[in-house]
């Protein structure tokens, strides 16, 4: 339990101290913020910074610092170091960067971002790629949640009733303004996933359970480590828990809302950080889980349903389980919205109206119709497509982290904050993409040599770039 606490104390010193750093470095001011500039009742609208915590937290979260974190802890102590310093040095302030360029910029949706410091063609390409992420988010955090509803509620009630409940959901918080449904019903969602983490934590110092400390070694734990090693499987398994390009989706609908610049550090960084927290606590429950009943099991809510029933009660343990309900659909429905709007920015089309939000998200809605039916007929196709949708979800990271780069080399800022992680998650999703089952499939030796190629490559062209850009300035 000492490393855990140690880890636990640094996430929380991260975000008081790095956060700071982090936050002087872009340097907020008192501009007004899009939300007063650019109001139109829909979209841009000023809300309470408590409120935009909260929706950001939930926006980001998902299933990675619960499910992501569990299928983590596999892999034994390291995963907790990669939550810490992932969180505190790569996934927040990816996050935050994110957010406060969108706030500097009139709210622009990610790709446009993108666009705007890496050129005008990989603001084109990412313009898909995230519309079809988005989509892809949207679809796949239906079918989870209706199943755990199922299992909660009456026969008759079953688990084809809750998908088109949470559908119909996801269909008006991605229509209706953001302040009619999101605005109320997550702070609501966000007690039920803070009171699940909370009653975990206090549970594993009532428990004390023998976890693994990082001086007895970094050894790769996972029954299947010949073929999963740490590097880079254990990077992309926790995904959300300590980074995600997801977030850089998210964190634009926050910046519309946002009525001081002075607010990015706390909605951006903190969420972040509290999404670290979240995970480390899912990370150590799940390692004592896994040392008491072994590893065999795979699915993880199987493993969500057995701690918390047994450490919170029943009682205890339905709230619990609400909170993991709770985290996907706040997701999916945000990502709707965020598809919406990345849409709008690209084609021009302004959203006050709801006959120009029809013309967007009925295509979009098709699509995701389509999409789930799949994924209910066939199971393993589509668990394969959610593994390379993790991948995709790391690589859209990599872009963010090369885009705020250049900013800062623009804004003659301490660049390398951000440098190091592109470096890092290159090569991460480099090598994952050439060693994992679901990719080539290459050796070790021959997928850890194009993930150091992948990096060297990248940083010839960061320096090449960076001496055109001295010489222009």
């Amino acid at each position: 339990m000492i490393t855990f606490t140690l880890c636990l104390l640094a996430l929380i010193a991260g975000y008081f101290i790095y956060g700071r750093f982090i936050e002087h470095v872009f340097g907020p001011d008192d501009r007004k913020t899009p939300a007063l500039t650019k109001a139109d009742g829909v979209d841009y609208i000023p809300l309470p910074t408590w409120k935009i915590f909260m929706i950001q937290f939930l926006n980001i979260a998902g299933l990675g610092p619960i499910f992501g974190a569990i299928m983590g802890a596999k892999f034994g102590s390291a995963s907790y170091l990669w939550i810490v310093f992932g969180s505190i040095f790569a996934g927040a302030v990816h996050d935050y960067f994110a957010g406060m360029l969108s706030l500097r910029h009139d709210g622009e949706s990610l790709p446009e971002i993108i666009g705007r410091y890496l050129g005008m063609t990989t603001k084109q390409v990412m313009r898909g790629f995230t519309v079809i992420l988005m989509i892809l988010v949207g679809a796949v955090f239906v079918a989870g949640p209706a199943g755990l509803l199922a299992s909660l509620t009456p026969e008759t009630l079953d688990t084809t009733f809750w998908i088109v409940v949470v559908f119909v959901y996801y269909v008006l918080a991605t229509l209706l303004p953001v302040d009619k449904i999101i605005g109320k019903i997550y702070p609501l969602f966000a007690i039920a996933l803070l009171f699940m983490a909370v009653g975990i934590l206090v549970m594993l110092y009532v428990n004390h359970p023998a976890l693994p400390e990082v001086w007895d070694g970094l050894r790769n734990t996972n029954p299947d480590a010949s073929a999963l090693p740490i590097f880079p499987i254990m990077f992309v398994s926790i995904a959300c828990g300590a980074i995600s390009g997801f977030h850089a989706t998210q964190s634009p609908l926050m910046a519309r809302c946002m009525t001081s610049e002075r607010h990015g550090r706390p909605v951006f960084y903190g969420a972040m950080i509290t999404e670290g927290i979240v995970a480390l606590i899912w990370a150590a429950a799940a390692t004592y889980f896994f040392h008491e009943n072994g590893m065999e099991e795979t699915n993880a809510a199987v493993i969500v349903d057995a701690i918390t029933k047994n450490w919170l009660g029943t009682v205890g343990g339905v709230l619990a389980v609400l909170g993991v309900i709770a985290a996907p659909i706040t997701s999916g429905d945000t990502a709707f919205r965020s598809a919406r709007l990345i849409v709008a920015d690209f084609l021009g089309m302004e959203q006050k109206s709801m006959r120009r939000r029809l013309y967007i998200c009925v295509p979009m809605f098709l699509a995701a119709i389509g999409l789930l039916l799949y994924s209910l007929r066939d199971k393993d196709g589509f668990d394969m497509i959610w593994r390379y949708f993790a991948w995709a979800n790391q690589t859209l990271s990599v872009f963010t982290l090369w885009a705020v780069t250049v900013y800062l080399v623009r804004a003659k800022k301490q660049y390398f904050l951000t440098l190091i992680p592109a470096f890092f998650m290159t090569c991460v999703c480099t090598t994952y993409i050439c060693i994992a089952p679901e990719g080539f499939g290459l050796s070790h030796p021959v997928a850890y040599g194009i993930g150091i190629a992948g990096v060297v490559i990248a940083l010839v062209w960061f320096v090449v770039w960076k001496n055109k850009q001295t010489k222009t300035l």
